[in-house]
């Protein structure tokens, strides 16, 4: 399960993001960036947020440590901001707090070109996740600690916004199969190395790891989903739709490959590099 806080002051929002996520302290003394079940967005954002995350971070790659946050609605009321005040009042109890990088840039690879091997772990992985939302426009990759992180996962697993119950085989199967939009992944131009990402990460995704990400989320995010009983068939159902996405890859690393491909032509990678990230490089 999740660590869990709770919030002690409301610092300010943060309007990057479409649900209006805010910085927040809590009593643990730190600062996180929390996401709220009472946006417009739902629970799902959240659900997806951490099921992917967790996913990520069993995978090896760096995510911000995930928490649950208690918020009490009265931290709002001194917030001179009515959006802010309202969305706290919709959202109170627990939360989703993602750990505050203080510092932390935004990772251009085209100042920064993390390498293939990241490159084609990064690519692999939304992939399997669906990932709709780690393009030129908005990379969602944080450089913090000369190390690079992945953030804002809530466009992930999209599949659940549809579903009303339990998929069927059929469906799992048909919805397994189909080849992810990589056309403006903004590490393209890295040359991603997705057969060695593959090789390397497919094995690593195991009933284990994807049971530990999904228990991750709290029941109360679960709980009454239309079409399903219990909060554990909805645990089931994620489990079920990403092991048949991992086991359709003779369907979808194909074209993953060529636009990988195709994206390397396209890009013009910078001719030299801080001598750090060679470090860091040869680290991994």
């Amino acid at each position: 399960m999740l660590r869990g806080v709770t919030a002690i002051r409301y610092v300010t929002p943060l309007r990057e993001g479409g649900s209006l996520p805010g910085l927040m302290e809590a009593d643990d003394l730190g600062t996180y960036v929390v996401k709220f079940h009472g946006a417009g967005q739902g629970r799902k954002v959240l659900v997806a947020e951490i099921v992917a995350g967790e996913l990520a971070r069993g995978l090896g790659l760096a995510v911000p440590e995930l928490v649950t946050v208690d918020v009490d609605p009265r931290l709002g009321l001194a917030e001179p901001d009515q959006e802010v005040q309202e969305l706290l009042r919709n959202s109170p109890g627990r939360n989703l707090g993602v750990d505050f990088l203080p510092g932390a840039l935004d990772l251009d690879p085209l100042a920064f070109d993390p390498g293939p091997e990241f490159a084609g772990r990064v690519l692999w992985f939304d992939a399997l996740v669906g990932n709709v939302d780690r393009s030129w426009r908005n990379a969602n990759l944080l450089l913090w600690h000369r190390r690079p992180y992945l953030i804002d996962h809530g466009a992930t697993l999209t599949f659940h916004h549809g579903w009303s119950g339990p998929p069927t085989a059929e469906a799992l199967a048909q919805r397994a199969a189909r080849p992810y939009d990589a056309g403006d992944h903004v590490l393209l131009g890295c040359a991603p190395d997705v057969d060695a990402a593959d090789a390397e990460l497919a094995p690593r995704v195991t009933p284990a790891l994807l049971a530990a990400a999904t228990a991750a989320v709290p029941d109360a995010w679960l709980d009454g989903e239309p079409g399903f009983d219990e909060p554990d068939d909805v645990r089931a159902a994620y489990v079920a739709a990403l092991t048949a996405r991992l086991d359709a890859r003779a369907a979808w690393l194909p074209p993953l490959r060529e636009a990988a491909a195709a994206g390397a032509e396209r890009r013009t990678r910078p001719a030299k590099h801080p001598s750090w990230l060679a470090e860091w490089r040869a680290a991994r």
